[in-house]
């Protein structure tokens, strides 16, 4: 039995009142997603650990089964997997958003989608000028480094830096003043952690707090942001460094789970591809996948149904539910939705559902067992993720139908599987042959 995991980042959602108090699943057209819930069997999943915060990078990495007080280290060094940068073990690697300030408040964690060539320009020119900025390298070393990763999302190391910082995730913030936001230690856990890096916890916060204000300066005065101001666009000028760690160690899927021999990951998000690779899956780019609405749907389905006849384990992430949700975009995610349903679920499912049964052209090809789960919720009303349970449902041929019929956050908290934590999922989906 091949095994592919088709995720919605965000999709999960509260009751909005305007929907006549249902929630964007349980509103949105989905016949797919509803009926592989009628005929697989469904329940909850508590995708974040007690003590962690509801990111991306916690989400999935659970999904997959990793126990996060083992493996977890942050977003930064995820980023830095995906884009191939390798951390020495004193590297303290960081994500870099660009973002939009607004006078003292921020405006977006996005600066209105930056293209990844867009990004790339500035992050090339914060290298050559802010990490070598004198009063940066004169009073901490030669120890910054800008890498360029995906559209607004980036990387920054810090060559001795302290891991343990209190950061507010940018997403977190919209419309909020940035100053009593920027970087913190956190002395405590400091105190706790055997490992001393060069920089202590105070000394790596006042660090990339100067960093921030430094950039605001170089990136404002940049004629790039002086033409997206003329074109009436948000300007990209300020980094947001945030989720910061070390190098983590994960146990690859294909030692935890023989049966995967060989396994890939589909994504348009760097941290999820940091993620597949730290998990030794091989990643799979597709042209036009974007991470937003108007990904290419139909391009990553395609790339998943080629990848399962070669590969035992797909994990396919389409990221467009959660940015709507960042967005609070009501209408723009319900319609992210039904392109899962009918973009990708649904050309996925068609094509292998014949696949090992007799008499089919696909006879000679191995059954697929799917799963479709959102990571965590993104709620319209709050606009970034929340740490409730997600429904998810498991189809197989053959396998025993529990009576949940529809695909919602309400309906599958009745599915056979109740309640599942930790690695519960993933050995439930993996144990299907």
């Amino acid at each position: 039995m091949k095994h592919i995991i088709i995720l919605g980042d965000g999709m999960a959602d509260w009751h909005v009142e305007s929907l006549g108090n249902k929630t964007l699943l349980q509103y949105a057209k989905t016949p797919y997603m509803d009926m592989l819930a009628k005929v697989g069997r469904t329940g909850m999943l508590k995708t974040v650990q007690d003590g962690f915060h509801p990111g991306s990078e916690v989400a999935n990495s659970s999904i997959l089964g990793y126990d996060q007080n083992e493996v977890y280290e942050g977003r930064g060094p995820l980023e830095a997997a995906s884009i191939g940068v390798e951390l020495a073990p004193d590297d303290m690697a960081i994500r870099c958003n660009i973002i939009c300030i607004e006078g003292d408040h921020i405006k977006n964690h996005s600066c209105g989608r930056l293209e990844t060539e867009e990004g790339d320009v500035l992050i090339r020119y914060l290298q050559e000028k802010l990490a070598n900025d004198p009063e940066v390298v004169e009073k901490y070393g030669n120890v910054v480094h800008f890498y360029t990763g995906v559209q607004y999302r980036h990387l920054l190391v810090i060559n001795g830096g302290s891991k343990h910082l209190v950061c507010t995730p940018p997403h977190d913030v919209p419309l909020k003043p940035w100053k009593p936001l920027l970087v913190k230690p956190d002395l405590e856990a400091e105190q706790k952690d055997p490992h001393r890096s060069k920089l202590s916890a105070a000394e790596t916060a006042e660090l990339l707090n100067l960093l921030i204000v430094k950039s605001q300066k170089l990136l404002g005065e940049h004629p790039f942001n002086a033409q997206r101001i003329a074109e009436g666009k948000d300007p990209a000028n300020s980094i947001w460094p945030w989720a910061g760690g070390y190098r983590p160690h994960m146990v690859p899927l294909t030692t935890t789970f023989p049966q995967i021999k060989r396994g890939a990951v589909i994504t348009a998000v760097d941290l999820i591809r940091g993620i597949g690779s730290l998990a030794g899956l091989r990643v799979i780019n597709v042209e036009g996948a974007t991470g937003l609405y108007d990904t290419n749907y139909e391009g990553k389905a395609q790339a998943a149904i080629e990848a399962l006849k070669t590969d035992d384990f797909v994990y396919l992430h389409i990221e467009a539910s959660d940015e709507a949700g960042h967005d609070g975009d009501l209408e723009l995610k319900l319609q992210t939705i039904e392109n899962l349903d009918s973009r990708a679920i649904k050309p996925i499912y068609e094509e292998v559902k014949n696949w090992g049964v007799a008499g089919t052209p696909t006879a000679d090809l191995e059954p697929v067992a799917i799963a479709v789960l959102p990571d965590h919720p993104t709620p319209i009303a709050h606009r970034t993720h929340t740490n409730e349970p997600i429904p998810f449902l498991i189809y197989a041929p053959g396998i025993e139908a529990d009576d949940v019929e529809v695909f919602d956050e309400d309906a599958c908290k009745a599915g056979a599987y109740g309640l599942l934590e930790k690695d519960g999922f993933i050995r439930a989906f993996m144990d299907i042959k």
